[in-house]
């Protein structure tokens, strides 16, 4: 039997990831315990049995390459077997007209998890619900939420300065659209006297539900709309591009797609000596080529590479009961 617990209470084995609402500060603790040992699994070639005989299923519904690749590259690393089902609106049964519930079903008698990425809010959790013997696991779900990516997130702000308590970041980019924001925040309203500036145009603030609920977690929120409003010496810059697909109105897409472009002279002016640069890729109009070789810059460094770590620890407590 699967765990269906709505939080994990460090407890990970056969659970489905759904949300950051599973996690407590206990529980991250226990999953990041386990990081340092992937990565060496990962950087030093060292064969590892974690998941032999393990079989995952990769669902994805919308375009990804880092989260597919860093997934399979996870499961891969740990000596499990991934079934690649891409795009299933064309090159599965569902271009049939197969209807969801089966897709889930029959994915479950092959597999030992589903990972699942798809356009629609909630659906990661509408497929806990119809698998009864495997987890699931959401890589993604519409603008709602992606608990993997901020689980590599925090662990790299984590890396950094070994805490996640106290902090001030700035997440530039499109707050209402953008998952890895929401996620992010909900990780950071686990901890105590955090301080988000969201730099946004106004037409992608957050909606105000989420902005009251996150506030009520305890994370304390500040909009902004200029970069000069950014505060100085910041932990960390989470600068997001402006999320082209969930508009339906693309003249408002060109409007605000540019708003906001992190450059060298941006950093020199407002960035402290500490403060680290982080994108949840892909790059598209939000940062500019030349930061790359600021060493604060993350995303293409740490923060890439956490992800697979990151994954192969939470997969390895998901598919192991020791």
């Amino acid at each position: 039997m699967k765990n269906t617990k709505s939080t994990l209470s460090g407890k990970f084995y056969s659970a489905d990831i759904i949300s950051l609402d599973q996690f407590d500060p206990v529980t991250l603790k226990k999953l990041f315990s386990l990081v340092p040992k992937m990565a060496s699994i990962a950087k030093n070639a060292q064969p590892s049995k974690l998941l032999s005989g393990k079989i995952v299923t990769l669902l994805f519904y919308e375009p990804s390459s880092r989260t597919f690749a860093s997934f399979a590259g996870a499961i891969k690393q740990l000596g499990g077997e991934t079934i690649d089902i891409l795009n299933p609106l064309q090159f599965s049964s569902v271009s049939k007209g197969e209807n969801f519930e089966d897709t889930i079903r029959v994915f479950e008698a092959y597999c030992d998890a589903i990972i699942i990425r798809h356009p629609e809010i909630g659906t990661a959790k509408k497929a806990a619900l119809i698998a009864a013997s495997v987890p699931i696991i959401n890589a993604g779900d519409g603008n709602g939420e992606h608990p993997t990516q901020a689980l590599l997130d925090l662990y790299t702000i984590y890396e950094k300065y070994k805490k996640l308590d106290g902090l001030t970041g700035v997440m530039a980019g499109d707050p209402l659209n953008s998952r890895t924001i929401h996620s992010l925040i909900k990780g950071l309203s686990l901890y105590k006297n955090n301080t988000i500036y969201l730099l946004s145009p106004k037409e992608l603030r957050l909606n105000r539900d989420d902005f009251n609920s996150y506030t009520e977690k305890g994370v304390k929120l500040i909009e902004i709309y200029s970069e000069k409003e950014i505060p100085k010496n910041a932990n960390f810059w989470y600068w997001t591009r402006v999320q082209k697909e969930r508009f339906k109105d693309k003249k408002t897409y060109e409007k605000v797609k540019d708003s906001f472009y992190l450059t060298s002279n941006l950093i020199k002016n407002f960035a402290g000596k500490d403060t680290i640069l982080m994108d949840p890729l892909p790059r598209v109009g939000n940062i500019d080529m030349s930061v790359d070789q600021d060493p604060r810059a993350l995303y293409l460094r740490n923060q890439i590479r956490n992800g697979m770590y990151v994954r192969m620890a939470l997969l390895s407590l998901i598919l192991n009961k020791k």
